[in-house]
């Protein structure tokens, strides 16, 4: 018991995916492909842009950005989401559930402002391409990075005191899988018009603001592509901003339809499936529609495959020519 906070609830249950006793095995495992795909898929995304001169550039730094922020999300939700398929249910301490959010949060605005930020820098390239490496220099490129995560760990922490600030005495069930805003505040024992209140006015700068700078970013990028001359421009211009775009589309596409589209009516299940899609599967596409949709990383991987290949079979034949191919692998 916490008097300070006026806090009697010291442990979360969280209720999980219950009655799913002939599937839960099938689902523990499917998550867990999912979780190590999307640990390996971003880890490789990171490392290429880190160890490639090729790929030194803000949009394949912003892009490991974000493969940064999807690790965070997918190791924050999945491990204990596996714990309580397996044991039907997990018990969490109360300041262990307010972690988890605030990482939760962390991550989900850190990744709203830096796709702002890839829009941005995509705006450039196409509609400003002559004067791109003059104003996307490195203190620019910097400087967004740092106000990123400034602001998103900023901004969720105020909320996250908001919400210790609360007094919570019973019950202490969420029929959740992780620790959301929504079900922790339903816990809460006290008035809670002030930090929903505070929580709106931020989802507007968090989410609302970013995604309208997107849009605004999209709809001169999508006009400049149109007045080009050729077909063939048109294509190439596009290309450069496909896989961006289509990270844009899921990204906010299943934020929409769980925290702004109404839910009244709409059943826990559906409800626990949809919110599966922004804290386990999205992470998991991000890779893997950068990687494909995208030329110079798919070069890189085919490059390190075939070599990496090629070096292990000539090294257990025993050919003397393993050494040299094991010396331009390394």
């Amino acid at each position: 018991m916490n008097e300070r906070n006026h806090t009697i609830v010291i442990e979360i249950f969280l209720l999980g995916f219950k009655n799913i006793h002939k599937f839960k095995i099938l689902l523990f495992i499917l998550l867990l492909v999912v979780y190590c795909v999307t640990i390996c898929g971003n880890l490789l995304i990171i490392v290429l842009v880190s160890c490639s001169r090729t790929l030194h550039s803000p949009m394949y730094f912003f892009i490991s950005q974000l493969s940064i922020f999807d690790i965070m999300l997918s190791t924050d939700i999945v491990p204990n989401t596996l714990a309580s398929i397996i044991a039907e249910g997990l018990v969490m301490s109360f300041s262990g559930c307010i972690t988890q959010f605030y990482i939760f949060g962390c991550s989900e605005s850190l990744e709203c402002f830096i796709l702002a930020a890839m829009a941005y820098d995509r705006y450039l390239a196409i509609c400003n391409p002559l004067r791109y490496t003059t104003i996307m220099n490195f203190s620019l490129f910097l400087k967004m990075i740092l106000i990123s995560w400034i602001l998103g760990a900023t901004l969720i922490l105020v909320t996250t005191l908001s919400i210790f600030g609360l007094e919570f005495c019973g019950p202490n069930v969420i029929d959740h899988f992780f620790c959301d805003f929504a079900p922790i505040i339903q816990l809460s024992c006290s008035e809670t018009s002030t930090v929903e209140m505070e929580v709106f006015y931020m989802s507007v700068f968090v989410m609302i603001l970013p995604f309208f700078m997107t849009v605004t970013s999209y709809g001169c990028i999508v006009n400049t592509i149109l007045n080009l001359s050729s077909n063939l421009h048109r294509i190439k211009a596009f290309s450069t901003c496909s896989s961006h775009l289509i990270v844009v589309c899921i990204f906010y596409g299943t934020l929409i339809s769980i925290y702004i589209i109404p839910t009244k009516g709409v059943s826990l299940t559906i409800n626990k499936v949809a919110s599966l899609l922004y804290t386990v599967i999205t992470p998991m596409l991000n890779p893997i529609i950068y990687s494909l949709r995208n030329k110079d990383i798919k070069d890189l991987i085919s490059v390190h495959f075939l070599w990496g290949t090629r070096c292990g079979t000539d090294f257990l034949r025993g050919h003397y020519v393993a050494l040299i191919y094991g010396a331009q692998c390394v």
